[in-house]
């Protein structure tokens, strides 16, 4: 008995531990024009298909704020709700699914679905949808394709064994010309050498096809099912990337999108600066330790 008080002393502790605090972070909602709540933005949902959350991932704040948007979205939609994430790759998700269902261990698990080096960020989210019974999609393209495109272009993909295929979305996919394109040439200015080949614009196109080609699979399949997806914020924010990409599978898609970083302005925002970037912002406390 004794024991037994001890460890849910333990599992308290970690729960607390793990919540942001009210300072920490400001969220504010760009319709209507005022600061508002994480419970506020899951009972805004009520219709809503996809809500996407656009993380910094070394953001130890926005980590926190998605176990707590997770948390809430049980609360409300319990049984009609799936996890989606960048973090896992679609070749990951039978390992993923087996120790959701306790079939493997844990150690087994990060080393069969080759989790990310600071999986320490994201594991408080898989224990609670294990414990939970929700859904997680491991949507992300396998990365080797990825870098298949980037030295070898997009039609390299057509050659590759109708096995490797499920794993990709359709072939061809989109490549999103106009905004997302300007605004990732903007974003490699200045990088490693080879930054403006098309290849590497394709590769990035490929990860938000991928993505979104997951997320509207499940959901074709689960209609019923709220999806929460997390993935990096460039990929998301303005509804370009991987929002645009699932909107082009289908424009009648419900969805919201949260972008989420930490700002030197955060002791006054200017919200009016950052309203194009999504449904909702989070600007979180420069000043708190990142998590890497």
């Amino acid at each position: 008995m004794k024991a037994f008080f001890l460890s849910l002393s333990m599992a308290m502790a970690v729960s607390i531990a793990a919540q942001p605090t009210n300072t920490s972070y400001k969220i504010y909602n760009t319709a209507t024009q005022q600061v508002t709540t994480v419970e506020k933005i899951v009972a805004d949902c009520k219709d809503v298909n996809v809500l996407f959350f656009g993380e910094e991932h070394d953001d130890s704040i926005g980590h926190t704020l998605e176990l707590k948007i997770l948390q809430e979205l049980e609360r409300h939609y319990a049984g009609q709700l799936a996890l989606s994430m960048e973090m896992f790759e679609t070749d990951c998700q039978l390992p993923l699914d087996e120790y959701l269902e306790g079939f493997i261990s844990d150690f087994r698990f990060q080393k069969a679905a080759r989790v990310w080096s600071n999986y320490k960020d994201y594991k408080p989210l898989i224990e609670f949808s294990k414990t939970n019974h929700i859904p997680v999609i491991a949507a992300n393209t396998p990365r080797r394709y990825v870098s298949m495109v980037s030295s070898k272009g997009m039609e390299a993909l057509q050659a590759l064994p109708k096995a490797s295929k499920k794993f990709l979305p359709p072939l061809p996919y989109d490549t999103l010309a106009g905004k997302y394109y300007e605004k990732f040439q903007g974003f490699m200015q200045g990088g490693s050498p080879g930054t403006n080949n098309p290849k590497i614009y394709y590769s990035q196109c490929l990860w938000d096809a991928g993505m979104s080609y997951s997320i509207y699979k499940y959901w074709k399949k689960n209609k019923r099912k709220k999806i929460f997806h997390m993935a990096g914020k460039f990929h998301l924010d303005e509804k370009l990337g991987t929002i645009a990409q699932l909107l082009i599978r289908d424009a009648k898609l419900k969805v919201k999108n949260i972008s989420c970083f930490s700002d030197a302005s955060f002791d006054n925002p200017d919200w009016e600066k950052f309203k194009n970037l999504g449904d909702y912002i989070i600007i979180t406390d420069p000043g708190v330790k990142r998590s890497f």
